[in-house]
């Protein structure tokens, strides 16, 4: 595994194709910098057919969604990045006494080892040093952990769609980039926090002014609250989903559907509260005052107002496409207008350099 940081960027996002990879759906970035930012080449999502049975999907539907996402774009190579995320990923902080360079790399496993919920003798570490300006001389950096298994998974899938993937990062850490790189002057960093609520996991990540990112993946998500609102109404499911995500006209009273909402993301809400309270405790950390919701559920009608009135800080959809120029064509430009929110982790990764 690698991940990069705003300040090792250098490289040309040209033909770089950004793969956010989920579990319903494949969305897919490509973009271009100049000296006014960012600008979109190609945008596509594209949804995972999902197989009946046992639930699980096939990895070959996944194959077909990303081969239908790269054919959207109209020029590329074969590079891509890609993400993991997940429980069983692990983001965090470390600070070490002063340590000899040759001493690092198993002090980090060490770490690794105590915060991962796996052997990491079965995955991958990996680990950036961010500068400090305290003069105790201190090792300080991120670390970064996954299953070998879970990163096969995604090389093996892309590899039979004809890719390469030559760089495979972390949904937390690509959210970051996407808002540091987006350079929207309305937004400060580091009092800002990214909400990601995607089907199966949801993903909060903050920049901390020491350079360091806070990153914490919870496992209840857009599925889990469907299927709450689905049992508290006696429907199936994807009666539920296809009226939340407007695709089918209402067999639950609208008033019963919000109220069923509000009851689900509770969960959620007290999740994202303690874990906002426990950033709040770490170090030097500014108070989080906004938080910018994305991701395939965040885009669901009502949701960012049921955030307003639960948490005690301002929720506000992001699309960070709104900074960008997109002269492809107006397919493009409306697949970015209309899912962006969707598409952060994707636009994240089209940032990286390879």
């Amino acid at each position: 595994m690698s991940f990069k940081w705003k300040w090792m960027l250098g490289f040309s996002q040209d033909d770089v194709l950004g793969l956010d990879i989920g579990s319903s759906s494949v969305r897919m970035v490509q973009l271009v910098k100049n000296n006014d930012g960012y600008a979109v080449v190609a945008a596509c999502v594209s949804d995972i057919k999902q197989d009946d049975g046992d639930g699980a999907i096939k990895e070959d539907n996944i194959v077909q969604a990303v081969q239908r996402c790269v054919a959207s774009a109209r020029k590329h190579g074969r590079w891509t990045v890609c993400s993991v995320s997940g429980p069983e990923v692990a983001v965090r902080p470390f600070k070490f006494p002063p340590l000899q360079p040759e001493d690092i790399d198993s002090a980090v496993r060490l770490e690794a080892s105590q915060v991962c919920p796996f052997n990491v003798d079965d995955g991958v570490v990996d680990y950036q040093i961010v500068p400090s300006n305290e003069a105790d001389n201190a090792v300080t950096g991120v670390l970064v952990a996954a299953p070998n298994d879970v990163i096969r998974r995604k090389v093996r899938i892309t590899g039979k769609a004809a890719l390469d993937c030559v760089l495979m990062d972390v949904d937390g850490l690509a959210l970051l980039n996407c808002l540091i790189e987006s350079k929207n002057s309305d937004t400060n960093i580091s009092t800002s926090a990214i909400l990601h609520i995607g089907t199966s996991c949801t993903t909060l990540a903050v920049m901390g002014e020491t350079g360091l990112p806070f990153v914490r993946t919870v496992p209840y998500a857009g599925n889990d609250i469907i299927a709450q609102i689905a049992q508290e109404n006696n429907v199936r499911p994807e009666v539920a989903r296809n009226e939340i995500y407007g695709c089918a006209s209402l067999t639950i009273p609208a008033q019963n559907l919000q109220t069923s909402m509000e009851k689900a993301c509770v969960k959620l809400v007290n999740d994202v509260a303690e874990t906002l309270r426990y950033h709040s405790t770490q170090g030097k950390s500014s108070p989080v005052e906004q938080l910018l919701v994305c991701g395939t559920f965040g885009m669901v009608k009502g949701f960012v107002d049921i955030l307003n009135k639960q948490l005690p800080i301002k929720a506000v959809l992001w699309n960070p496409f709104d900074t960008m120029k997109c002269s492809v064509d107006r397919q493009c430009l409306d697949v970015i207008q209309s899912k962006g929110p969707a598409m952060v982790v994707a636009a994240g990764l089209a940032m990286r350099s390879v």
